[in-house]
C-alpha cells in the first residue's frame, strides 16, 4: 500500500511540474518562469504587433490573388 502511495505522490508531482513547464513553452517563456505572472504591457504590445502584422499579410495575399483571379478573367 505504501508503494502505490509514493507512486501517486510522484505521479502528481511529475503532472504539476510538467504542466508548469507546458504552460512555459506554449507562452514562450523560459521553462523556469513563473507561468501565472501577469503578461507585461510590452509584451501585450510586442503580441498585438505580431498579430496585426500577421493579418495584414493575409489580407494583402488574399487582395493580390483576388486581382490575379480578375486579370484572368478578362
Amino acid at each position: 500500500m505504501k508503494i502505490i502511495r509514493v507512486a501517486v505522490l510522484w505521479a502528481i508531482i511529475g503532472l504539476l511540474v510538467g504542466l508548469w513547464f507546458g504552460v512555459n513553452i506554449g507562452r514562450g517563456k523560459p521553462l523556469y518562469s513563473n507561468p501565472f505572472e501577469a503578461e507585461t504591457v510590452r509584451e501585450k504590445l510586442k503580441r498585438t504587433g505580431e498579430d496585426l502584422l500577421e493579418r495584414s499579410g493575409e489580407a494583402l495575399e488574399e487582395t493580390g490573388q483576388a486581382l490575379k483571379k480578375s486579370i484572368k478573367k478578362q
